[in-house]
């Protein structure tokens, strides 16, 4: 699996799988794409109802480390304590990791020694990253990962339906409600009705809002309870 750094509309990095052209973030912007869809749909809508309390993230897709970043940067501002779990079966190499420029779009060079820490991390160990943020990394696939937690927002940055086909079916979306907190959330950018349908099949109440610059829609979807 050949793969590469490119720079996206908002000048931040994204990755490129050579042979398939397929990118992990929309080519107009990773970083308004993440913030969109994680942070200010997920991160920010939960904190306004839970405010002052602590939470478990659970994120299928760690990728290049920039949802975790930027719930870093949000855990600090918000003063919240985050534990989150990061699932990622096809891990980065240094050499690509080494290149990726989020510190210097989002202007903040500590987060230069924790994006390495991210990566660098040994797996299936939690480390505390800031005052604010515990982290712990697992080197597996999301069907053979076994919970050991309840998680309050899911972050489901999986590739697309057609590139990873079996991460959207109504079995996967099952495994994922039963480790939310009931009024748990699942964020991802991806609104499909093939999707959607999946999801309600497997208990969500799913909710169709804004999507980030350059997607009319994404997913917001709810564990009743």
């Amino acid at each position: 699996m050949r793969r590469e750094p490119v720079i996206t509309n908002d000048g931040s990095h994204t990755i490129r799988e050579i042979e398939s052209g397929t990118t992990f973030h929309s080519h107009h912007g990773a970083v308004q794409e993440s913030m969109h869809v994680f942070i200010e749909a997920g991160l920010r809508y939960w904190q306004q109802l839970h405010p002052e309390q602590s939470l478990h993230i659970l994120e299928m897709g760690m990728g290049t480390g920039l949802n975790l970043l930027l719930t870093i940067r949000e855990a600090a501002l918000l003063k919240i304590k985050i534990h989150y779990t990061a699932i990622e079966a096809f891990p980065l190499e240094p050499t690509i990791t080494n290149q990726l420029n989020y510190p210097e779009i989002l202007q903040d060079p500590a987060l230069t020694g924790i994006l390495n820490e991210i990566h660098q991390s040994p797996w299936d160990t939690t480390i505390a990253l800031t005052e604010w943020v515990e982290f712990k990394k697992l080197n597996t696939t999301l069907e053979d990962w076994q919970p050991a937690a309840a998680f309050d927002i899911i972050y489901y940055d999986a590739f697309s339906p057609t590139e990873q086909p079996e991460l959207w079916t109504t079995g996967i979306f099952e495994k994922l409600f039963k480790t939310l907190q009931p009024g748990g959330l699942l964020l991802t950018y991806c609104s499909k009705t093939i999707v959607r349908k999946a999801m309600m099949a497997a208990g969500f109440t799913v909710i169709k809002i804004q999507g980030p610059w350059g997607k009319r829609d994404m997913v917001r979807a709810v564990k009743m309870g």
